[in-house]
């Protein structure tokens, strides 16, 4: 279970900084990037959204 909840939070974090980077890109002119950034950013709310939710079993 805790490698669960580190995988969900790693992949949290490359999904901001997926699409912090590609606002940047943007607004950098860099289309290139910014584009890429932005798929990168779809596949892992995608992936993020497929997931089965956590068993919010007490451990006690």
């Amino acid at each position: 279970m805790p490698t669960e909840k580190l995988g969900r939070f790693l992949l949290r974090g490359l999904r901001i900084g997926a699409s912090t980077i590609s606002i940047i890109e943007l607004l950098r002119n860099d289309w290139t990037g910014g584009i890429s950034a932005g798929v990168a950013w779809l596949v892992f709310l995608q992936v993020e959204r497929r997931l089965p939710p956590l068993n919010q079993e007490s451990e006690d």
